[in-house]
């Protein structure tokens, strides 16, 4: 059936030309290009100020856009691992001490410039804990703004919990929904969205509960993305990976992870989707890049590309090597490259191991983590 003819049926009418499809198209393809991710650098103020906090560094304007600074100025060697930067809103209009805005610095090195538009989870009413995300009202007059300064992709964030009685139906079909009114209205203004429903690490559940729980909310993902018409092929999926609670006393082989991540997404994610890229979920940074590694050797058929959009898992070497002192931003710079060529190596299975940095064995579990 041709558009034309699927366009005239009752209940769909086309929201996107041809050409913004095809900008689309191109954009999510370079974001997740072979053997290249993203640098989540998007905390907000307060999530900032807990990293600078455990560095003894006063969470203010300028010491987080010094942050931003040594991480946006590292060796243009980054550029061959990272695509893309996901900027707070409040980053995303920072300058360099020398004057250049920071998506200037980032385009010009070939990184593509992102930006978080969800406004944050909130108490879900009528559930168990449960939560929502914020952020719709304004958000086609933000996203125009967005791209008009450069951004090119954007992210928002959903989360839902494992618990005896949840994720409830409730809970995956509000943030289904949520994230599928986020995804058209990013695309009508030009911005390739990044679906992010996260399952959180928190519980003591088993590796095959993560896999099933996450399953479901992916199916629940892509019904309402399917009800909304959304341009799969111009949208990227930022999922967890299938783990077992932070507090689960089993463990479970790299492999295993990988193994149920897969299926899990084979279960769920239409092959239309350009690329997948994982959050790090509090995993430590090898652990994150090994369960990356994995999953890429993994031998199932994966029909989409498999990377990293990591936050914590680049970033607690840099902040370690860093402790706010101008003499230390180069050595906190290498552990960047570092971080980003070892998980660089990963998206193509091909990570042989580099050693863990300044703070590569170090558990980044957060509980309820919210940013």
């Amino acid at each position: 059936m041709s558009k034309s003819a699927f366009s005239n049926m009752p209940g769909f009418a086309p929201y996107l030309t041809p050409e913004q499809e095809a900008e689309l198209k191109q954009i999510a393809a370079a974001i997740v290009a072979p053997g290249k991710g993203i640098l989540a650098a998007d905390e907000s103020t307060g999530s900032m100020g807990k990293r600078l906090t455990a560095i003894n560094v006063e969470n203010t304007e300028e010491n987080r856009r010094r942050y931003r600074e040594l991480l946006f100025t590292a060796d243009r060697e980054c550029a061959k691992y990272i695509s893309g930067v996901i900027m707070f809103h409040e980053t995303f209009y920072q300058k360099t001490s020398a004057g250049v805005p920071f998506v200037k610095v980032l385009q010009d090195k070939g990184i593509i410039p992102g930006i978080k538009v969800d406004k944050g989870v909130v108490p879900l009413m009528g559930t168990f804990n449960e939560c929502t995300t914020q952020g719709l009202d304004g958000l086609a007059e933000r996203c125009a703004e967005y791209k008009k300064g450069g951004a090119q992709f954007a992210k928002w964030r959903s989360v839902l919990k494992i618990g005896s009685c949840t994720p409830s139906y409730q809970a995956m079909m509000e943030n289904a929904n949520v994230l599928a009114r986020y995804a058209m209205i990013c695309q009508q203004n030009g911005l390739v969205p990044i679906v992010e429903p996260e399952v959180l690490p928190d519980g003591e559940h088993d590796l095959e509960t993560s896999q099933k729980v996450t399953e479901v909310v992916l199916a629940f993902t892509y019904k309402a993305l399917a009800d909304h018409h959304i341009f799969l092929e111009g949208t990227l999926l930022k999922p967890n990976m299938c783990t077992a609670g932070h507090s689960c006393p089993k463990k479970f082989t790299p492999e295993q992870n990988a193994t149920a991540t897969v299926t899990a997404l084979r279960r769920t994610v239409p092959s239309a989707v350009p690329g997948v890229t994982f959050l790090s979920g509090g995993q430590s940074e090898e652990d994150a890049t090994i369960n990356l590694n994995a999953i890429n050797t993994c031998a199932l058929l994966k029909p989409w590309a498999l990377t990293f959009s990591y936050g914590r898992a680049l970033q607690a070497s840099v902040l370690k090597a860093w402790q706010g002192k101008d003499e230390n931003v180069e050595a906190a710079q290498k552990e960047l490259l570092v971080r980003a060529k070892a998980n660089s190596e990963a998206a193509v299975g091909k990570y042989a191991g580099s050693g863990p940095g300044a703070a590569g064995q170090d558990s980044l579990y957060v509980k309820d983590h919210a940013y």
